[in-house]
C-alpha cells in the first residue's frame, strides 16, 4: 500500500523541487501545481494553451487583486465599525497599494520562481506585487476562499495591518499636495523635462512650483516617480500647514 502511495505522490524532480519551495511560501500543501506554474509564467514566454489562449500570470493577477480587495475590505469592515465608506476605502487603498504589494512580493522572494525570457534585472519593481497578486489568485482557484483568506491574513493582515499606523501613512504625496493646494486655492505646476545626464537609464527631472515659486526639484527614471519625489520634498516643506488643513 505504501508502495502504491509513493507512485501516486511521485513527481519529476523539477516539479518536486517547485512543490517543496511553493509549500514553504504558501504554508500549506497545494493541490493543483499547474495553476501555480501559471502564476509564475511571464508573458515573454509566449506560451499558449490548446485553444490558443495566452498562458501567463496576468489573468491570475487580476483575480488576486479582486480577492485581496474583498478580503481586506471585509477585515476593515469588521475591525473598524465606526469607519465610514470614505475612511474604509482610503485604508484599503493603503494596504493594497502597489508599493506595499511590491514589498510583500520581495519578502517572499517570488522573483526567484519566475519563468521568463527577460533577465531579472530588467523587470520593473512592480513585478513583485504582480506576482503576489497572481499567487493569491492561484490559491483561490486551487483551495477556495477560506484558504485564500487565511493566506492573506497570515501574510498581509497579521504582520502588516496596524490601523493606527496606517491612518498616518501617506500613499501619494502628489495627491495629498494637490488636495491641499486646491483646498487652500494655491496654484501649482509640475514642470517635467527629460534629463540629459549620462546615466545608462533615461531620467526625467521635475520642478514643482507653488504660487509661482519653485519649492522642490527631483529626478527619477520616470515622470511619475520624479513628480512623486518632488511632491514628497514639498510636503515636508509645508507639513505643518498641510496637517492643519487636511
Amino acid at each position: 500500500m505504501s508502495f502504491m502511495r509513493n507512485i501516486f505522490n511521485s513527481r519529476p524532480t523539477s516539479d518536486g523541487n517547485f512543490y517543496i519551495r511553493l509549500q514553504k511560501i504558501l504554508g500549506f500543501k497545494p493541490k493543483n501545481l499547474h495553476i501555480y506554474k501559471i502564476a509564475f509564467t511571464h508573458r515573454s514566454m509566449n506560451k499558449r494553451d490548446e485553444s490558443g489562449h495566452p498562458v501567463n500570470y496576468e489573468r491570475l493577477e487580476f483575480l488576486g487583486d479582486a480577492m485581496l480587495s474583498a478580503i481586506i475590505a471585509t477585515h476593515l469592515y469588521n475591525e473598524v465599525p465606526q469607519g465610514d465608506e470614505g475612511y474604509l476605502t482610503k485604508m484599503r487603498s493603503k494596504i493594497v497599494s502597489r508599493e506595499h504589494l511590491n514589498e510583500l512580493g520581495k519578502e517572499l522572494n517570488l522573483i526567484n520562481y519566475v519563468e521568463s525570457k527577460i533577465p531579472p534585472d530588467n523587470f520593473s519593481n512592480n513585478i513583485f506585487g504582480n506576482l503576489f497578486e497572481a499567487v493569491v489568485g492561484a490559491i483561490y482557484l486551487d483551495k477556495g476562499y477560506s484558504q485564500c483568506e487565511k493566506f492573506i491574513f497570515d501574510k498581509v493582515i497579521l504582520p502588516h495591518v496596524d490601523i493606527e499606523k496606517l491612518e498616518g501613512k501617506v500613499i501619494s504625496y502628489k495627491s495629498l499636495l494637490i488636495e491641499w493646494c486646491q483646498k487652500e486655492k494655491n496654484s501649482f505646476d509640475y514642470e517635467v523635462y527629460e534629463d540629459t545626464g549620462r546615466d545608462e537609464l533615461r531620467h526625467f527631472s521635475v520642478k514643482l512650483s507653488i504660487n509661482d515659486k519653485v519649492i522642490a526639484k527631483a529626478r527619477a527614471t520616470s515622470k511619475k516617480k520624479a513628480e512623486e519625489k518632488a511632491s514628497k520634498r514639498a510636503f515636508f516643506a509645508y507639513q505643518s500647514q498641510i496637517s492643519r488643513a487636511i
